[in-house]
């Protein structure tokens, strides 16, 4: 075979190693360079080096190594045109082709961890966090991210720049946070994850696809931590966020309308994220030393293995939530648990709880508490308050499907 024939085999396996590498490479040269736009324009430098020089010498023995290698010389190149820097001194050492390919893959898996924590810092606002974590540890576009939470895209890639000038102006570290740190900075890493599935799993924003395509990544990022750091909280909101997924072919009809999850036709359900999900429940719960999201993972897990939904043990629900409470006192948790106690002994009972959240003034602008207390009253035949409180959602509520459902409970009233 000559030289052209092997041509495009080569082009194709360095189409595969981008698809699947080039997030490593990018995050290790991040660090190398210092700069994000800088890593990002060595990363592509790096790619069409390979396109050049691959077909006529040959794939490297370390892919990996030599795209990393050939990005940062190639950066280095163009900051001495530009007399910015000096020397190579001025960075980091930087794995090679004569470098051991075991610490090479080492270097560029710890890297990766170290990305996803620089994103979510804490100098940086929450907004910042997640569209910086979507941009540069997921690669979506900005075009994508601004399209997903209906935010103009000039806005979003302002957004973007001034993060990345506050993690190079305050010189925040590049680094994995020590094991004082870690806890801490965990929590805001989890919680980023978690508000990108959140928005990707609601009706709230975006074209369906895209919704699904955030709730998909938000995984990919849960699953990529708990390979990297599989602390039992990541291995808990890892299993939250399937046992959600699990039920999305159920939760709304074909026209777009909320089923409640008592209506949903189990059959629809993702069977093998449910079994995963579970699996990864116990794991968490058997360290010992899980939190919320685990917890929460735990009442999703019941909800999800109940052969009906009036096989559901609602007395376990129950303990689950008064755990919760142990590890996070907050007026939600407390109302999610007067439902599930409404469940187990009667609505009359989950209204007393209901009514006394309100009554501290707690929730009172949360539309799912007046929800709730309609629905109680509904069941009570107590049918004015019922309306009353349906009416109250209904003003506070801004997503349309729920509004829409909102709207059909008022009419049943009067039905």
């Amino acid at each position: 075979m000559s030289v052209l024939d092997s041509v495009p085999s080569v082009k194709a396996q360095i189409d595969a190693l981008y698809r699947s590498e080039s997030r490593r490479v990018y995050a290790t040269l991040v660090r190398l360079l210092h700069d994000f736009d800088l890593a990002e324009e060595a990363l592509h430098d790096a790619f069409r080096a390979a396109l050049e020089q691959w077909p006529r010498e040959g794939m490297p023995a370390n892919p990996r190594a030599w795209l990393v290698s050939t990005g940062r010389f190639k950066a280095i190149d163009g900051l001495r045109r530009r007399a910015r820097f000096d020397s190579v001194e001025d960075f980091d050492a930087v794995p090679d082709e004569r470098d051991s390919p075991d610490d090479a893959d080492d270097d560029i898996e710890d890297d990766r961890l170290r990305l996803i924590f620089t994103c979510c810092h804490p100098a940086l606002s929450p907004d910042a966090q997640v569209a910086l974590t979507l941009r540069e540890v997921c690669s979506l576009t900005t075009e994508e991210i601004a399209q997903a939470f209906i935010t103009p895209a000039p806005t979003l890639a302002q957004r973007i720049v001034r993060a990345k000038a506050k993690i190079r102006d305050a010189r925040i570290p590049y680094q994995v946070p020590d094991a004082d740190e870690l806890p801490q900075r965990l929590s805001i890493v989890l919680r980023v994850i978690y508000l990108v599935f959140n928005e990707g799993y609601s009706a709230s924003s975006g074209p369906a696809l895209m919704r699904h395509d955030l709730s998909a990544e938000a995984i990919r990022l849960g699953r990529l931590l708990v390979e990297l750091l599989p602390e039992p909280e990541a291995v808990g909101l890892l299993a939250l966020m399937l046992l959600h997924e699990s039920r999305r072919g159920a939760r709304t009809s074909a026209t777009g309308d909320i089923v409640l999850l008592g209506d949903q036709q189990r059959s629809l359900w993702n069977r093998s994220q449910i079994d995963e999900g579970s699996a990864l429940v116990q794991r968490s719960l058997r360290s010992g030393q899980f939190g919320a999201y685990t917890v929460q993972a735990a009442i999703a897990a019941v909800h999800a293995n109940a052969a009906s939904a009036e096989a559901t043990d609602w007395n376990e629900i129950v303990g689950l939530y008064d755990l919760l409470l142990t590890i996070d006192e907050s007026p939600v948790v407390e109302l999610n648990r007067a439902v599930a106690v409404a469940m187990r002994d009667g609505a009359a009972a989950g209204l007393v709880t209901i009514d006394a959240i309100l009554a501290r003034g707690d929730l009172t602008d949360y539309h799912l508490a007046h929800a709730a207390r309609a629905d109680m009253c509904r069941r009570l035949g107590d049918v004015a308050s019922a309306r009353a409180s349906y009416e109250r959602a209904a003003a506070l509520v801004r997503q349309r499907p729920e509004s829409r459902f909102l709207q059909r409970r008022l009419a049943e009233l009067d039905a």
